[in-house]
C-alpha cells in the first residue's frame, strides 16, 4: 500500500554550525529501516567531525559544494554531481567553500547508533 509523506522531520544536526536536516523517509518520519532519504541544508563553514558508518551513503548535490574527505582523497562535489561512500570507510564533510543543500539517501536508514562519529 502507498504512504503519502506529507512534510519532512526536522533532525537535529550535528556540526560546527546549525545545518537543516530534513528527513522525509527514515526512522524518525516514516518509520523506515531500509533505507533514508533527507534534504540537507547546511551553512558555510559547517562541518562534523569524521565518521566510519554501517551504511551505504548517496549524496546529490543540488546547490554549493559539498566537501568529502576520506582517508586517501578530498572531493569538492558541486551541483548536479554525486557522491557514493561506503560502510567502513572514513569519512567526513564539510560546506566550508559555500551554502550548499544535497540530498543524502543511506542505505539502510541513517542511524545514531550506526554513525560511529571520531571522539573529539
Amino acid at each position: 500500500m502507498a504512504k503519502l509523506i506529507d512534510s519532512p522531520s526536522i533532525i537535529k544536526s550535528v556540526g560546527t554550525k546549525p545545518k537543516v536536516i530534513r528527513e522525509y523517509i527514515g526512522k524518525v518520519n516514516s518509520d523506515t529501516e531500509k533505507l533514508s532519504i533527507a534534504h540537507m541544508s547546511s551553512p558555510r563553514g559547517w562541518s562534523e567531525p569524521g565518521q566510519k558508518p554501517e551504511f551505504h551513503e548517496y549524496t546529490l548535490v543540488i546547490k554549493g559544494v559539498l566537501t568529502v574527505h576520506t582517508q586517501n582523497e578530498i572531493f569538492n562535489v558541486k551541483p548536479g554531481q554525486a557522491i557514493i561512500t561506503y560502510p567502513g570507510e572514513w569519512v567526513k564533510y564539510d560546506t566550508n567553500k559555500s551554502d550548499t543543500d544535497y540530498i543524502a539517501v543511506c542505505l539502510p536508514a541513517f542511524c545514531v547508533n550506526a554513525v560511529h562519529r571520531d571522539e573529539h
